[in-house]
């Protein structure tokens, strides 16, 4: 069986996301076959496995980083918010039910036999396994719960812990002494080392508070990571690239619906220099894009209304009016369309009209759409008419049904190999399901170079367009600071010598 390391954390977004994925690049090129594994994650940024099966991104990031397919082994139970007491519950990659938090932990412990198996399986197959927590391990309100998540896993895995801290928020000594603190004993003794995290500065500042955090815990400070400008995937909304930045030549914003999910769809478009992508919530912020994205959501019928009393709505339909582009990804496609009908209850029961810019009906099912898909763009119309024949892959993740008689793409499922169209198009508004589809070089390349055009701007003195390539770069410069910045010889000795 595989040795492993655990990485937990003080808070959510101290970091542990970015750590587990460094740790599983270090452990790569030093020749170790690796894999990741989260127990149960809570995130709406999601992904379908060439098997047709959903795990959270942060489990895919890391897979990438350890240069292996990602699996819904790396994370058996995901979490998918739908409002602030319930969530969809999605067990080895497959819808179990809607949930309110009361009755997913009166079933939690019994998922732990489904974690276990895919923990073992990933076990058997490799040299090492970085597992990561979830929040915090000192929520003393939920860790009688906690089978599977934090120390439960950690001991159910007989793994060694490191203990993330976020200096960038102020009292991390706080934050890590009171989180050793409150453990239990036994618990305690799991900790093998402490990171402080997103440290800005002088770290020879730093020396008297390292030395008396170490006698006070009697744990060594394993690392001080500086504050990492990478453009890696983060795990959930209080990412970065969430706030608001300033307009560039090329200017792209996407509406910030509270549901938001899979924002990882426009990294490609991020990813070029002279080009923005703001993630905007109001009609002030929206300023004057030369491309308007409505991203995925998790209720595209709450999210819409939302749109709708902000005046986000109006404004998105009076820049269509003036010829701005606007694409639609999942729900955004859903709701750029002219009525939507839920029958069953899926989203908020009954009818409402859509935004009504391209002619498509959503009508959401029961059975949730689940699967990865390849294909090219059809004849399209419009600025973006340089897309046709463009190759992408993707992703579909949806409830809805929409009826099309205008699409923009062909589509094979990769899991079923069936072929069928996707999207919809009108004038210089565009919409589709597919989850990826500006992740291609070519893809991004041709909206960009379009959006520049427009605006008398040589597409020559943007970025360079090459996704890919700069994904493994910015994996390679992760694993670099994580090499000057802890202390890998003493990581070694503590994966080695376990619990």
């Amino acid at each position: 069986m595989a040795k492993s390391i655990m990485v937990q954390g003080t808070m959510s977004n101290a970091g542990k996301s970015i750590i587990a994925a460094g740790l599983c690049r270090v452990f790569r090129q030093d020749g170790y076959t690796v894999a990741p594994f989260k127990g149960q994650n809570m995130a709406l940024n999601s992904f379908i496995t060439k098997e047709g099966l959903e795990m959270g991104r942060a489990q895919v990031v890391q897979a990438e980083a350890a240069g292996i397919e990602p699996s819904v082994l790396m994370n058996p139970i995901l979490l998918k918010p739908t409002n602030d007491t319930g969530s969809q519950v999605i067990v080895n990659g497959e819808v179990r039910g809607q949930m309110s938090a009361v009755e997913y932990f009166a079933m939690k412990k019994s998922l732990l036999p489904d974690v276990m198996k895919a923990y073992n399986t990933l076990s058997a197959a490799n040299d090492v396994i970085v597992i990561e927590g979830a929040g915090s391990p000192a929520e003393i309100n939920l860790k009688n719960d906690d089978v599977f998540v934090n120390m439960g896993m950690a001991k159910n895995a007989k793994s060694p812990v490191l203990l993330v801290g976020d200096i960038d928020r102020g009292g991390v000594f706080a934050q890590l002494y009171g989180t050793v603190e409150l453990l239990d004993p036994d618990e305690r003794a799991l900790v093998k080392g402490v990171v402080i995290n997103k440290f800005r500065g002088d770290e020879s500042i730093l020396t008297p508070g390292i030395k008396m955090l170490e006698d006070l815990i009697h744990i060594p400070v394993v690392g001080v990571v500086p504050y990492m400008h990478l453009d890696i995937d983060d795990e959930d909304s209080l990412s970065e690239r969430l706030t608001n930045k300033e307009a560039a030549l090329i200017d792209i914003a996407v509406i910030r619906v509270p549901r938001l999910s899979n924002f990882t769809d426009f990294r490609s478009l991020e990813a070029v220099a002279g080009v923005s992508v703001r993630y905007v919530e109001n009609v002030a912020g929206l300023g004057n894009p030369d491309l308007i994205i409505l991203p995925g959501t998790k209720n595209t019928m709450k999210d819409l209304l939302w749109m709708r009393s902000n005046g986000l709505e109006a404004r998105i339909k009076s820049f269509a009016a003036a010829g701005v582009p606007v694409f639609g990804i999942c729900g955004g496609y859903q709701m750029l369309g002219e009525h939507l009908s839920d029958p069953y209850g899926v989203e908020e029961g009954g009818e409402i009209a859509g935004i009504g810019l391209i002619p498509v009906s959503t009508v959401f099912t029961q059975q949730k759409t689940r699967t990865r898909v390849h294909g090219t763009f059809g004849n399209v119309e419009g600025i973006f008419a340089g897309l046709a024949g463009k190759a992408f892959e993707g992703y579909e993740i949806h409830m809805g049904e929409t009826e099309s008689e205008s699409p923009v793409v062909k589509v094979t499922d990769s899991v079923t190999g069936t072929t069928r169209t996707d999207g919809a198009a009108a004038g210089n508004v565009y919409g589709c399901y597919i989850h990826g589809i500006l992740d291609a070089d070519e893809v991004a390349g041709t909206i960009i170079r379009a959006l520049a055009a427009k605006k008398g701007i040589d597409p020559e003195s943007l970025g360079k367009i090459s996704g890919e390539e700069h994904k493994q770069q910015q994996y390679d410069l992760l694993a670099q600071s994580l090499r000057d910045h802890m202390n890998m010889p003493l990581i070694y000795k503590i994966l080695e010598e376990g619990v």
